[in-house]
């Protein structure tokens, strides 16, 4: 069964993918391919995803790169890559999210468009940031079943 908000993951996906090979600003991007979404709560989330990405792209891609061993950055495919960014930017940003729906919906985003080995490649980077996250209390997550630590990453 997939999730309520895969479409819009997807989507987000799409953008992502759309900008870093178009090179059109971001703003257009975004309008053309979010444009189907018409209930603003899904819309909303998409923006703030694909935002949350983008602006904290640096960071989010030094976390994957300490985590991934003989391997260079450089090789990984974009789409896992970009996958990678919003399954992070998710456990980072999002609150309400669990980390695990995070990494499950980012699993079976790579088994959708990535290769036969990506989901098990994108499953143990982010298992290995999510631990050293949870090490460095950079998780806030809340609501029903969520475990909340002391401060989020962004307030630091």
């Amino acid at each position: 069964m997939a999730s309520k908000r895969r479409l819009v993951r997807i989507k987000a996906l799409e953008v992502l993918y759309a900008y870093q090979i178009a090179k059109d600003h971001i703003d257009k991007v975004k309008k053309d391919l979010l444009a189907e979404i018409t209930d603003m709560e899904k819309y909303n989330f998409a923006s703030e995803l694909i935002d949350g990405v983008l602006k904290n792209q640096r960071m989010i891609d030094a976390l994957i790169t300490e985590k991934i061993q003989n391997w260079e950055f450089g090789r990984i495919s974009i789409l896992d890559k970009i996958i990678l960014r919003i399954a992070i930017a998710e456990i980072l940003y999002f609150p309400e999210i669990p980390p695990k729906v995070s990494i499950n919906e980012a699993i079976e985003l790579a088994k959708i468009y990535c290769s036969d080995k990506s989901p098990t490649f994108i499953n143990g980077v982010l298992d290995a940031v999510l631990i050293n996250l949870r090490k460095d209390n950079k998780v806030n997550k809340k609501g029903r079943g969520l475990i909340e630590t002391n401060k989020r990453h962004d307030e630091e």
